[in-house]
């Protein structure tokens, strides 16, 4: 089941990528990029949610597809912050400990699934929480203005993207505690 409809969607997110970024080349107003690159990331962002209700409706889950949804969602994560580094709408700092956590994250669940031991470093609350508060301060700061004439983005954006940097540590502390007892017993 490697071309389902949820799999094409999951495909979806990472040939987004380009296109958000190409967005802030195009010769165009700021506002009109900002809001152009807003809407493409909440649009291709929510395919996310959309992928996997429609894999459990449609019975078309499948192991490839539980691969790629996470790869999908970090690579339009890390790359919307390198614009936002690059537009300097984020802090590198910020920037260094999602990516990095994400990095750290992945590896050691690949880890942890080698020795039998995936379950411990199974998706909590936490990093749930973590991704939804990242995936509120993105489209914040990539549109950076004014929105109904009241909520600065900018301001909220950076925020927000600094209370996922928290919860980014906070989770990854999480989760190498939950594995800390399986590395210990294969560490001589």
């Amino acid at each position: 089941m490697f071309w389902t409809i949820p799999t094409i969607m999951t495909w979806t997110r990472i040939i987004a990528i380009p296109l958000i970024v190409g967005v802030f080349y195009l010769p165009m107003a700021e506002p009109m990029r900002n809001l152009l690159a807003t809407v493409m990331f909440v649009v291709f962002a929510a395919t996310d949610w959309l992928d996997g209700y429609l894999a459990r409706k449609l019975n078309q889950t499948s192991s490839f597809g539980a691969f790629l949804d996470p790869v999908a969602d970090k690579f339009l994560v890390c790359a919307a912050l390198l614009v936002l580094v690059h537009l300097h709408r984020a802090d590198v700092f910020v920037a260094l400990i999602i990516v990095g956590r994400e990095i750290a994250i992945s590896a050691l669940r690949e880890w942890m699934a080698k020795i039998g031991a995936s379950g411990s470093v199974a998706v909590h609350m936490l990093g749930k929480v973590k991704t939804t508060v990242q995936m509120v301060a993105i489209p914040f700061l990539l549109y950076q203005g004014t929105l109904f004439g009241v909520v600065d983005t900018g301001l909220w954006g950076i925020v927000l993207i600094w209370i996922a940097a928290l919860l980014t540590i906070w989770s990854m502390v999480y989760y190498l505690q939950k594995a800390l007892p399986e590395i210990r017993a294969r560490v001589r």
